[in-house]
């Protein structure tokens, strides 16, 4: 396995506050690494708490009086449609960005960008038609009354490290869209493509303070964002450990929050289903992203009759899987982002096996340079057993039989999350009737990790509050106002 890697393009690596790329008030940095070597790929400057009050005060200056608040829909419709086109140009150069700051293969990273310009360029088209409605009173006497959508004011934004430019995208887009200022923390493993994301921004004309970017410490930056009193609100996108904490942090003000967390989703195999298309999307389900995706199929329930041959299919592609620095052509799948994380994958596996799993293949690290942990198909475990209950985030499927197909919602619901469920099934009612009864936000008939901007995304219990992208994402930016008018 090569660890030669392209070199890295030249990018800003300073806070972006209002308008200018500057140090931390502090001269703090901190290393961004290459996950598949645990080389340094460049320092960031890490904002502390003090860069957070520029940063919003900053965006505070640009919503009240700068020229951001005065910009027109259309204008705001312009720039969000000028930065997917720079998103699109320079698309080659955010994807070796992504690559080398995440691990994930290139072409993986490619589909990210293409991903991030379409909900940008879908945003856009919303900033004009964000409306009120007028409502006919139910009183004696003449009245006009109807409600606005305003935007909120200062928005705090949090991102994830698995799909950097694409969950930017998914914060960014919609807020912009309605008139908000953002600062954007995004996270300290993978905080490049924002900052370089940040400077297209500045060149398709956002003004000062429209959008800041602020990379740092979780619990220092994202802390103190979070419970900043002039923040009006916060968007956390992460492990659900960490959204119980921003919810704590944001209570001084009550800012409102919204939180997109985790998953333990499960993909349900029927003994009717095309299984080389079931086994190749269970395949997809868990392996895509190196199982770094809060919608993974992690649990797999296959009927018994089939279970198997669905396994053993599923095992057998697990193994073929070439695994290599992103950036290395033919690699299949990247290493996962970090050291802390190849111990939490590799230590939650090793539990499961003292609990009684089996690992059909993978179960181990993957050499000695790099992040790399093999795909992993288990079997053999209870339903209360660590790897069945808690989210792994890495190659990891757990798959369990099951006998009676009318039973299944019993055993999927089973979790403390809700975010997504995937159904492999000829039978087109019971299809319907599975999705009716499954508690997830996203339910995928013979199909798994298809999207589209336009439809909303999230999850039930523990896998979050509110809904992002589509119509409903503009919801989590704006506030409705009623207007009474006696004539």
């Amino acid at each position: 396995m090569t660890t030669t890697r392209p070199r890295l393009p030249s990018i800003p690596t300073k806070l972006l506050i209002d308008g200018d790329f500057v140090d931390a008030r502090s001269a703090a940095t901190f290393d961004s690494h290459d996950p598949a070597t645990g080389e340094v790929l460049v320092a960031v400057a890490e904002a502390g708490a003090e860069d957070v009050d520029r940063a919003v005060a900053a965006a505070r200056r640009a919503f009240e009086d700068g020229p951001w608040s005065r910009t027109l829909p259309a204008d705001r419709e312009r720039m969000l449609w000028r930065l997917a086109e720079l998103v699109e140009a320079h698309a080659d150069e955010l994807a070796l960005i992504e690559s080398l700051d995440n691990g994930k293969p290139l072409p993986d990273a490619l589909g990210d960008v293409a991903e991030a310009a379409a909900t940008l360029r879908y945003y856009a088209g919303w900033a004009t038609k964000i409306t009120g409605r007028t409502v006919a009173m139910n009183r004696p006497g003449d009245w006009h009354a109807y409600t606005l959508r305003q935007p909120l004011g200062v928005v705090g934004q949090i991102v994830p490290w698995n799909f950097p430019l694409i969950m930017t995208s998914w914060k960014i887009g919609p807020a912009l869209a309605a008139g908000n200022a953002v600062v954007l923390k995004p996270a300290e493993q993978t905080p490049l493509s924002a900052l370089r994301l940040g400077e297209l921004a500045l060149e398709a004309g956002f003004p000062p303070g429209a959008l800041n970017v602020i990379p740092g410490d979780g619990p220092v930056a994202g802390g103190s964002l979070a419970a900043h009193p002039d923040v009006d609100k916060i968007a956390f996108t992460g492990s659900t450990e960490t959204g119980r904490l921003i919810v704590r942090a944001a209570l001084g003000n009550f800012k409102k929050v919204s939180l997109e967390l985790g998953g333990k989703s499960p993909n349900i195999v029927l003994a009717d289903a095309d299984l080389k298309e079931a086994t190749g999307g269970a395949a997809v389900a868990i392996f895509s992203n190196q199982g770094e995706v809060c919608t993974a199929g992690s649990r797999l329930y296959v009927e018994r009759a089939v279970f198997d041959e669905v396994v053993g299919g599923l095992a057998e592609r697990a193994a073929a899987i070439r695994l290599g620095p992103g950036t290395e052509d033919g690699s299949q799948m990247g290493p996962l982002v970090s050291a802390e994380q190849l111990d939490r994958v590799s230590g939650l596996v090793a539990r499961g096996v003292e609990q009684g799993a089996t690992a059909v293949t993978g179960g181990r690290r993957r050499g000695e340079v790099g992040y790399f942990y093999e795909p992993t198909v288990l079997t053999g475990m209870s339903e209360d057993s660590v790897v069945v209950q808690q989210e792994i985030f890495g190659p990891v499927v757990v798959a369990i039989p099951f006998d009676r197909p009318e039973e299944i919602g019993r055993a999927v619901n089973n979790t403390d999350f809700g975010l997504a469920a995937g159904i492999w099934t000829r039978d087109v009612s019971r299809a319907h009737r599975i999705a009716a009864a499954v508690k997830a936000g996203t339910v995928y008939v013979n199909t798994y990790h298809t999207g589209d901007p336009g439809l909303p995304f999230g999850g039930y219990k523990q896998s979050g509050w509110g809904r992002e992208l589509g119509e409903e994402g503009l919801d989590l930016y704006t506030e409705v106002k009623s207007v009474v008018v006696k004539l």
